[in-house]
């Protein structure tokens, strides 16, 4: 079964509509809503208390699940291997829940395509729900490892179906608002994360960092049956297993070899040159099976539309400047600067906080100078802040010097996140949204992977073998530093390969700019479907 163009999704009345946009039409410059649908709510109504405040609401709680569990588990790992043993498995907790949530990411973004976002989100929720069970109850290290695989499935759908439906409910004008209560979350999961970890390890069990996942996906399930609806029109489809098949294996291997590259094996050995290899030859595989298949999981055109290439390659640089930081900032602070994980974890958390804070004004500037000169400034920004923490982090410094270099990067990667996502998400309809949105979450993932495996490289040429000084420690995050402004210079180049003008599929989520955003306030917006954006 598949949707087709065109379903409106509800909330008290509110709706959108997946029709093409043309560029001044005279409804949409004399600001009418579009033919079939209802007029466009106001950037006001975007918040808890509006009529999708309750989908909101669930979203964010669905963001939670995610976000979460990217802190609370960290400090419970003392308490996990004192209660199952396996010290040598752990890290495996954190890589195979990154390996099931990528490789399931855009295989959920094609059948959100072809049945709703709803059902896929229920899934989603549904599959962290039975991971955080089964997780509460592990008996030992490798039954752990395999339940967390069943968290990062529902993981996978989760945090791409909470952006997809953003983006259906919301215009064009309210989406950078909506984003940034998205973002949101993850500042303030930054936050509690650690610290309900280390409470509930200390003073329950460590097992309640995943049961307290149980009210959080009930709730948040419970709200989106009752508040979201989906008129889905429904055709007969046929799933691409071929090609769902290749994707995920190859996309899995291919990040195996990044994560454990340097760590499990050598990067010249037999296993690491095998697993590399037999990914390229699965991707290559895929690649020529979809050029043949009537409807495949992973388009090619996502890859070869130059705003989608040069939005995807922006959300690889992303991934990888992230992981740097998180990282290595903490390590860097407690090694260099003699301070407790608690400075250490404020440093960080100052990224968390300027994240969400430019998320959620990017929406007046790119609609003012449209989304490549809002996503340039964040990349200046990002690369600003990389670069300050690069000169001046060389041994010594401050916790509140670094924390400052944090917040303005995470302004920075704020305003390139948001906007070069909403850009993605706007140049194409409805039926082409959930695997866009997949895409491009995929991207960051696989720059998170490569992160690991680079950075990594790069600190490992500081440490050697054995317990590192806390000197060497000190000089490997200055590495990984000066490793993540080169990643930023990358991300600025990315971002300046965005066409000037972008031309959106949507005209009921841009009401008020007749379908383009134009890179400059006076330039004209052009006309055209997602057929055409960025061509």
């Amino acid at each position: 079964m598949t949707a087709q163009p065109g379903p409106s999704a509800t909330a008290g009345g509110a709706a959108t509509a997946g029709t093409a946009a043309t560029a001044g039409s005279a409804a949409t410059a004399a600001g009418a809503a579009t033919a079939g649908t209802a007029e466009a709510p106001t950037r006001r109504s975007v918040g808890l208390r509006s009529d999708r405040g309750p989908i909101l609401l669930s979203l964010m709680l669905s963001t939670s699940l995610v976000a979460l569990d990217s802190t609370i588990i960290a400090t419970a790992v003392p308490s996990v291997v004192a209660s199952l043993g396996g010290l040598s498995q752990f890290p495996w907790l954190f890589s195979v829940y990154l390996l099931a949530q990528a490789i399931s990411v855009p295989i959920y973004g094609r059948v959100a395509d072809m049945v709703g976002r709803k059902p896929v989100m229920l899934l989603g929720i549904g599959l962290f729900l039975l991971g955080s069970v089964l997780c509460g109850i592990a008996w030992d290290m490798p039954a752990l490892i395999v339940f967390r695989a069943v968290q990062g499935l529902g993981a996978g759908a989760v945090q791409p179906m909470s952006i997809t439906i953003a983006g259906d409910i919301y215009t064009l004008q309210e989406r950078a608002k909506a984003q940034g209560y998205l973002a949101s979350v993850w500042g303030i999961s930054a936050v509690v994360g650690p610290t309900l970890g280390g409470l509930f390890s200390e003073y329950v069990s460590w097992r309640w960092i995943f049961w307290v996942n149980v009210p959080l996906c009930l709730v948040a399930g419970l709200m989106l049956v009752r508040r979201f609806h989906e008129q889905v029109h429904r055709a007969r489809h046929r799933m691409d297993l071929p090609g769902s098949a290749l994707l995920a294996v190859g996309c899995g291997l291919l990040i195996l070899g990044l994560l454990e590259g340097g760590q499990a094996w050598a990067w010249g050995s037999v296993a690491g040159i095998g697993v590399l290899g037999v990914a390229v030859l699965l991707l290559v595989a895929f690649v020529l099976v979809e050029r043949r298949t009537a409807e495949p999981v992973l388009p090619l055109w996502v890859l070869t539309r130059r705003v989608l290439a040069a939005t995807s390659v922006t959300a690889v640089m992303v991934g990888g400047m992230t992981l740097g930081l998180t990282s290595y900032v903490p390590t860097y602070a407690q090694s260099a600067l003699a301070v407790g994980p608690l400075a250490a974890g404020f440093a960080l958390a100052t990224l968390t906080v300027g994240w969400p804070l430019a998320a959620s004004v990017a929406g007046r500037l790119y609609l003012r100078i449209g989304f490549r000169d809002t996503a340039l400034i964040g990349a200046a920004l990002a690369l600003a802040g990389t670069l300050s923490m690069a000169v001046t982090m060389t041994g010594g410094g401050s916790v509140w010097e670094i924390a400052a270099w944090c917040f303005v990067t995470g302004l920075g990667l704020g305003l390139v996140a948001s906007p070069t996502l909403i850009a993605a998400q706007s140049s194409v309809g409805w039926d082409r949204r959930g695997v866009v949105t997949g895409a491009n979450m995929f991207a960051r993932s696989l720059g998170s992977a490569v992160g690991v495996a680079v950075l990594g490289a790069v600190a490992n040429t500081r440490l050697g073998d054995g317990t590192p000084a806390p000197a060497d420690l000190a000089a490997a995050a200055h590495d990984v530093f000066v490793g993540v402004v080169v990643v930023a210079v990358l991300m600025v180049a990315a971002v300046a390969l965005l066409p000037r003008r972008i031309v959106l599929d949507d005209a009921a989520t841009a009401p008020r700019t007749g379908g383009a955003v134009p890179s400059q306030p006076a330039a004209s917006t052009g006309s055209g479907s997602g057929g055409t954006a960025g061509h």
